[in-house]
């Protein structure tokens, strides 16, 4: 992509950001960490001993895709279910010191707040323990929610929508449908980052953001897409069956291929390359391309720029330990530098 898009071009396309209202409907979590070093084997056990020196809580999921949207410019709003719980305190505690609105986030008593706990030694990975519910939002809940964001879709507070699921059970068919009732008869755009459970249930979307596991999943293909015809065979397949204008499916460190069709027109599509990096952790890149993605798609960039900086976004996020939202500076930097003439 290097030599595609000239300095202006890159530079208006980051500035269309600002401003763009983004609600934002999944599952939150919190990401916390145990940071602490390794220098000898368990005694009891064939496991590390990882002696603590640090932790930290970080946003993660839905909540992740809201900081990046507002690190990115964007206005953010949150619409998700957490806990009654004190994980669920300290959620919305996290939100406020990172300047994120809550009054979408409401809480039920019959959930657990999501947390991932990852225990981290000399840097690296060493175990993850998950502490979360999976079972959909009852009735009632669900009509809060929908209560919730058909209110601020018809009081303008969206230029956009994005599902973030994780599959903890926030979002579920009748929520994904209702949603996009008030979506259509408003006329805004909708972007997915898919799971399994309701990988098909998004149809009419605007864009659909799977990555290649999910794609394999969702379609329940035979294998995993290896070459450039399968990916594209199997992108065509998903967009008949869910009717997506546009589907950005992200190869790992190959890359983004994007396919769109729109207002009825030939499809446009193309396979986007990825960088060589010093990846230390793949936690979050998603949440980095579907938050460049649907501002892409508020400010009605062309599919092609918008593929072009996802990929810039969701590799640099990899260069961190963690998940960590892209700062726009550093975008703007490597977008210079990789996709400027």
């Amino acid at each position: 992509m290097k030599g595609t898009y000239s300095r202006k071009t890159i530079e208006q396309a980051l500035g269309s950001f600002r401003d763009k209202r983004i609600l934002v409907i999944g599952d939150v979590m919190i990401d916390s960490y145990l940071w602490g070093k390794v220098d000898r084997i368990s005694p009891e056990a064939p496991v590390p001993v990882v002696s603590l020196h640090k932790r930290e809580n970080r946003l993660g999921g839905a909540a992740n895709v809201a900081l990046n949207i507002r690190n990115l410019g964007g206005i953010p709003v949150l619409c998700t279910f957490t806990g009654k719980d004190e994980k669920g305190a300290l959620l919305k505690t996290l939100l406020k010191e990172k300047g994120l609105d809550s009054k979408g986030v409401l809480a039920s008593g019959q959930r657990m707040t999501t947390v991932k706990f990852r225990i981290i030694g000399n840097n690296t990975q060493m175990l993850r323990v998950d502490e979360e519910t999976e079972h959909p939002l009852q009735e009632g809940e669900t009509g809060m929610l929908a209560e919730k964001i058909d209110g601020i879709v018809k009081g303008g507070q969206a230029d956009a929508i994005v599902f973030e699921d994780y599959d903890k059970g926030v979002i579920h068919p009748g929520l994904i449908s209702q949603v996009m009732e008030i979506a259509s008869q408003q006329g805004i755009p909708v972007a997915v980052d898919p799971k399994r459970k309701n990988f098909l249930a998004y149809r009419g979307v605007t864009l659909f953001k799977p990555n290649l596991k999910e794609l394999h999943e969702g379609l329940r293909l035979d294998a995993l897409p290896a070459n450039e015809d399968e990916i594209r065979q199997a992108v065509q397949v998903l967009q008949k069956k869910i009717a997506a204008e546009t589907v950005l499916t992200t190869l790992g460190n190959r890359g983004i291929y994007y396919r769109s069709r729109k207002g009825g027109q030939g499809s446009q599509e193309g396979f986007v390359p990825g960088h060589v990096r010093d990846i230390s952790d793949v936690s979050g890149a998603g949440d980095t391309v579907i938050s460049l993605a649907v501002l892409g798609l508020a400010a009605g960039l062309p599919t092609d720029l918008m593929a072009a900086l996802c990929n810039l976004g969701g590799g640099i996020v990899c260069e961190y330990v963690g998940v960590v939202p892209v700062r726009l500076e550093t975008l703007k930097e490597e977008a210079l530098k990789h996709l400027c003439k």
